[in-house]
């Protein structure tokens, strides 16, 4: 069992997917290896806000999302910038409501907002994830502007 806040032992992937304990987890790290080809980076963060083992799925040099492994569930850091602001708040109609409370909660400072969501089922808030994930991938703004 890893200790997510032992810094001298890097878990790996399976590690920490045993650790979480939920098959949701699996299910997120496939769909990005799948849909973006993305790899992970397993990284330990001495920050005072989420301190501890975590897992960057980065895609040509930009981080899609970081993951906070917990027991039983993890936490997902999205983060919103200007080139995903006006793609995300058009898909907020269309949320669920606790993303619409958790993006409305979250202030935003220098032009991003840092969304921080619990998953723990495979219910709309996953799909939301997913989603918001799909825009900060850049597919569909790269759409918007040849479409323009």
């Amino acid at each position: 069992m890893i200790d997510p806040q032992n810094r001298e032992i890097c878990p790996t992937l399976d590690e920490i997917g045993a650790y979480i304990r939920n098959p949701l987890f699996q299910n997120l790290c496939g769909r990005l290896q799948k849909d973006y080809r993305c790899r992970e980076k397993i990284e330990f963060s001495a920050c005072g806000w989420e301190p501890g083992w975590n897992v960057k799925f980065r895609k040509s040099g930009k981080t899609l999302c970081t993951v906070y492994p917990r027991e039983s569930f993890f936490r997902i850091m999205i983060v919103i910038g200007p080139k995903e602001k006006d793609a995300a708040t058009a898909l907020l109609s269309d949320c669920s409501s606790r993303l619409k409370d958790i993006y409305n909660e979250t202030r935003e400072g220098n032009g991003q907002r840092w969304l921080m969501i619990d998953l723990e089922d495979p219910d709309s808030l996953y799909k939301d994830v997913l989603r918001l994930i799909h825009i900060r991938s850049g597919k569909d703004l790269l759409k918007q502007k040849t479409n323009h």
